[in-house]
């Protein structure tokens, strides 16, 4: 795990943030709502991160140039649907970040940028098949090695049950 910067919150001029890994899964809904509620009830903001697989076309440029348009524009559309969940949730106006790559390298490499990010939600799965693919794989390889401390919101609870908590 490379060195990171010093986190900035805490200055003044910086505000704490809480990032978000958006994706398809049914639980991201929960990361979401604890975070932007989190943020909210301590002055912070909300980072929403949207990593896209790379592309591997290149033999075929003019196809993976409008694949990669087609996959920013899915980015967006999911991105742009979160995001007023957030504000419709918590009245917060989240920054919204897309990326194209491995996904947890580019997890890392937006906690690198941005010295203000101090807390990492994610949501696990309330199904038999295990917590989800980005839960297991930081909390299996690398939890005690983190930047920054990471929040799990069981993908069970309640909307009134998040409350309580954050």
């Amino acid at each position: 795990m490379r060195a990171m910067p010093k986190r900035r919150s805490s200055e003044p001029g910086h505000r704490r943030k809480f990032l978000v890994v958006i994706d398809d899964t049914p639980e991201c809904d929960r990361a979401v709502y604890f975070a932007s509620r989190r943020a909210r009830q301590t002055g912070g903001s909300l980072v929403m991160l949207y990593v896209m697989p790379p592309g591997d076309y290149q033999h075929w440029l003019g196809v993976e140039t409008i694949m990669r348009a087609e996959a920013q524009d899915e980015a967006r559309r999911v991105l742009g649907e979160f995001a007023e969940k957030a504000r419709k949730w918590a009245g917060i106006e989240p920054e919204l970040v897309i990326r194209e790559g491995n996904r947890a390298e580019e997890l890392l490499a937006v906690i690198e940028e941005d010295e203000d990010i101090v807390v990492l939600v994610l949501a696990a799965s309330a199904g038999k098949e295990g917590p989800g693919p980005l839960v297991s794989a930081i909390v299996s390889r690398s939890a005690g090695t983190y930047p920054i401390p990471i929040t799990i919101v069981p993908g069970s609870l309640s909307d009134e049950e998040i409350e309580a908590l954050s």
